[in-house]
């Protein structure tokens, strides 16, 4: 249920990204050297999001003021297939920016072993910066030669929105909606659709891409296992109780017609097709008072657990191509401060990656109490795991997951084994 444009971009990245790690092998891997650490003008794209855009500008010009010898020239990402493609030929071709304010973390470990990307690490305050600010969700971002090549920016955590004219609709408490556990939702997607108040409960793209299981399986195993990633120490972790009883809900689901298995072109949740949509804080603004909608966290397996949710996050990281690096990662320092996280905060409604979010900013929060639980669930949310190709193994398990959950034509169990064994091949190949 992301926005269109997002998905078509993703989609082609998933071929794109995917082709880094065969562009990888045989070349430079680990850390490039990061030679002489100078000051001086430097390059930096962002995302081409009209807000953050907005946002990157009024912080150039700001830096800029200050300091007329090391000058930002900043850009949105050129023009591409997809961001991830550009940024990939522009490590191949020598001439990245020194910063890309848009860096996804499933494509670090492949611009990694490219060679395209600095370690944090190689600044004297690099490592404690990151963790200062981040707190011990930072862990997550840390690559696997223990450095950080990224560092954790904004985060998206997604929640259940939910359809209260829906639920009034089909008996259900719209300011207290049985959504507390992943049986619980089970039984109330059964009653919207049994009532004919929704004509789906759920509508989550059923699409083939890698990334698609970051919106409905990751944020359900997320929340049923207390933040366990899909792997961890080199292995798969799904085929676990809880990764085959979130498994065994969705397939449910599907078989019960309480979600479909066409893609739908629109946004089911806007057009009153679904009643429930798994989302980010980016959809306040885009339901606005289209839906009269309420949140809820991604249920877990037990009634009052505190749960964790996927991330969706987006990363800033400086590329080896930068000649003034000293400069890039003042700048990285300047652009993630208090106050320019404030900014960023108010202008997207995304949500800083750094502790105490709610105490750092009362204002925006009092202001904008629809945040306040994003804010709470960015401290518990997960990110994909930063491992060797990682794009791959998302479409590993994605396959398993369209084969067995959603069109049935293997056992969840067999496929999920299946998958396991690969993506453990996959996530211990250099």
């Amino acid at each position: 249920m992301r926005r269109k444009t997002t998905n078509r971009a993703l989609a082609v990245a998933a071929t794109a990204v995917m082709g880094l790690g065969l562009a990888a092998c045989g070349g430079d891997t680990g850390a490039p050297d990061a030679g002489e650490l100078t000051s001086g003008p430097i390059t930096v794209w962002y995302s081409n999001n009209q807000q953050e855009v907005a946002w990157g500008e009024a912080m150039v010009e700001e830096w800029n003021a200050a300091n007329p010898d090391q000058e930002i020239t900043a850009q949105e990402i050129p023009a591409g297939t997809s961001s991830e493609e550009v940024i990939a030929a522009a490590i191949t071709a020598g001439n990245a920016p020194c910063i890309v304010m848009n860096t996804a973390p499933v494509a670090v470990p492949q611009f990694q072993q490219m060679g395209g990307l600095v370690p944090l690490d190689t600044f004297e305050d690099g490592a404690a910066y990151v963790e200062e600010r981040s707190g011990d969700v930072a862990e997550q971002y840390k690559s696997e030669d223990g450095q950080y090549y990224q560092l954790p920016w904004k985060s998206n955590p997604v929640v259940l929105y939910y359809n209260k004219d829906m639920f009034e609709e089909a008996g259900l408490d719209p300011e207290d909606p049985p959504l507390g556990t992943q049986d619980e939702l089970l039984e109330t997607s059964r009653t919207l659709v049994e009532s004919g108040a929704a004509e789906y409960a759920m509508w989550p793209s059923p699409a083939g891409e890698f990334f698609q299981s970051w919106f409905d399986f990751y944020p359900f195993y997320a929340a049923a296992t207390g933040g366990t990633q899909l792997v961890e120490d080199g292995e798969a972790t799904f085929t676990s109780e809880e990764g085959l009883a979130v498994a065994d809900m969705w397939a449910t689901i599907y078989e019960e017609g309480l979600s479909s298995k066409e893609a739908y072109t629109g946004d089911s949740f806007v057009d009153k097709k679904a009643a429930i949509a798994i989302s980010g804080p980016w959809a306040i603004p885009v339901y606005g008072d289209q839906v009269n909608w309420g949140t809820a966290p991604v249920p877990g397996l037990e009634e009052g657990a505190e749960t964790s949710t996927f991330s969706d996050a987006k990363n800033m990281a400086i590329y080896s191509a930068c000649d003034n690096k000293q400069t890039a990662w003042e700048v990285m320092k300047f652009a993630t401060s208090e106050e320019q996280d404030g900014a960023l905060l108010e202008a997207t409604g995304q949500m800083p990656i750094r502790q105490d979010l709610t105490g750092a900013y009362p204002e925006y929060f009092e202001a904008n109490p629809a945040y306040v639980e994003f804010a709470d669930q960015a401290e518990r949310a997960v990110e994909v795991p930063n491992v060797p190709n990682s794009v791959e193994i998302w479409q590993t398990f994605r396959d398993a997951w369209g084969a067995s959950v959603i069109f049935g034509n293997e056992t969840i169990d067999d496929a999920f084994d299946t998958a396991a064994e690969e993506i453990n091949s996959l996530a211990t190949q250099e």
